[in-house]
C-alpha cells in the first residue's frame, strides 16, 4: 500500500508540467472562432498542446447519425479540439461521419487522430488511404498502431513492416505524429517500447487509465513511467472502465451488476478528476449523445487537481473490486 501511494504521488506530481502555465486551469482563456477552448496539455515531446478532453470515435460510429452529428457539434461548442477515431470503428462509419460533420469546416481548429489494426505493411497502407478519404482530409495529426494485444503481436507487426510503412507515410506528409494503442495487456505496450528503444518513432501511447487500473494488470504502473521517460504523450481511455462503473450496459455486450462503482463507491466526477490528476495529455471519452458529451465537458471545466491523499484514498476505496479483474474485463492476462 505504501509503495502504491508513493507511486501515485510521483505520477500526480508530474501533471502540472503538462499544462501551459503549470496550473490546472492553463489555457482556460484561449479562444478561437468557435468560442472558448478547453484547457490544454502538452502532447509529449511534440510542440502540440491538446485539449484535456477528447471526443471518442467509437461511439460516433455506432450511435445514430443524428446523435453523432450532435455529439460532434456539442464537442466543438464546448471547446473540445481533440477528436479520436479508427478505421475499425463501425467499418469506417465513425470516420465517414467526421468527414461529413467535422473536417469540412473545422479541420484547421482540431487535432485529428485515427488508427489501424493492420498486421502488415500492405494492410496498414490500405487502412491509411481509406481513412484519409473517409475523413475528407489529406493528413492526420496522429496515426496509431491500433490494438496491440501481446508481445508476440508486437514482434509480428514490426517484422511485417508496419512501422516502416508508417514512417514512409510520415515522410510523405500524410501523418504528423505516430503512436500505438491497446487495452488488453500492458506487457504488449512495454514490448513496443523495448523494440523501439533508442528511437523517437512514437510520440504518444493510448491506454486504459482509471482508478481501478492501479491494482489489476496495471498500465499506469507498468507503461506510464516508461512512456514518460521517453517524453511521450499519454492518451487515457476507459476512464470509466468501458461502462463497468455503472449498473448496466447494453451496447458492446449486455451485462449488469448489483455492485456498480457509481453510485456505490464514487462519482463520475471523482473518476474523471482522478485521471486528469495524473500526467495524461488527454482523456478520450466516448459519448452516444450530446447530453453525455456536455456532462463530460462540464467536468473538464470544473477540474481541480486532486491531492495525493485524495488520489490514494480513491484507489484504496475500490481496491477489493479491482483485484477481481471482473470490472476491467477488457484486460487479458497474456504475458
Amino acid at each position: 500500500m505504501a509503495d502504491r501511494r508513493m507511486f501515485l504521488k510521483s505520477m500526480a506530481g508530474l501533471t502540472a508540467g503538462l499544462t501551459l502555465s503549470g496550473t490546472a486551469y492553463a489555457g482556460k482563456d484561449e479562444k478561437d472562432r468557435l468560442g472558448e477552448v478547453l484547457p490544454k496539455r502538452k502532447l509529449g515531446r511534440t510542440n502540440e498542446y491538446v485539449t484535456m478532453l477528447g471526443t471518442g470515435g467509437f461511439h460516433i460510429g455506432w450511435t445514430t447519425e443524428r446523435d453523432a452529428q450532435e455529439v460532434i457539434e456539442a464537442s466543438l461548442e464546448g471547446g473540445v479540439r481533440f477528436f479520436d477515431t479508427a478505421e475499425s470503428y463501425a467499418d469506417g462509419t465513425s470516420e465517414t461521419r467526421y468527414g461529413k460533420y467535422l473536417t469540412p469546416q473545422h479541420r484547421d481548429l482540431i487535432f485529428l487522430m485515427s488508427k489501424s489494426t493492420g498486421k502488415d505493411a500492405k494492410t496498414v497502407r490500405e487502412h491509411l488511404e481509406g481513412t484519409l478519404k473517409r475523413l475528407n482530409t489529406d493528413y492526420l495529426d496522429l496515426y496509431q498502431v491500433h490494438a496491440i494485444s501481446t508481445p508476440e503481436d508486437v514482434d509480428s507487426r514490426i517484422q511485417l513492416g508496419v512501422l516502416d510503412e508508417l514512417l514512409k507515410a510520415k515522410e510523405e506528409g500524410k501523418i504528423r505524429y505516430l503512436g500505438f494503442t491497446g487495452h488488453q495487456n500492458p506487457f504488449a505496450h512495454t514490448r513496443m517500447l523495448e523494440r523501439t528503444e533508442g528511437t523517437d518513432i512514437f510520440d504518444a501511447v493510448l491506454m486504459p487509465v482509471n482508478v481501478l487500473d492501479q491494482t489489476y494488470f496495471s498500465f499506469t504502473r507498468n507503461v506510464m513511467p516508461k512512456a514518460l521517460d521517453r517524453n511521450m504523450g499519454i492518451l487515457a481511455i476507459k476512464s470509466l472502465a468501458d461502462g463497468r462503473f455503472f449498473a448496466k450496459k447494453e451496447q458492446g455486450g449486455s451485462w449488469s451488476t448489483d455492485d456498480p462503482l457509481i453510485p456505490n463507491y464514487l462519482s463520475i466526477k471523482e473518476a474523471m478528476h482522478f485521471v486528469w490528476s495524473l500526467p495524461v495529455s488527454v482523456l478520450i471519452s466516448g459519448n452516444e449523445n450530446a447530453t453525455f458529451m456536455r456532462e463530460k465537458i462540464a467536468l473538464a471545466r470544473s477540474f481541480t487537481k486532486l491531492t495525493d491523499e485524495q488520489v490514494s484514498a480513491l484507489t484504496e476505496k475500490v481496491k477489493h473490486i479491482a483485484l477481481t479483474g471482473k470490472v476491467e474485463y477488457f484486460k487479458q492476462k497474456q504475458v
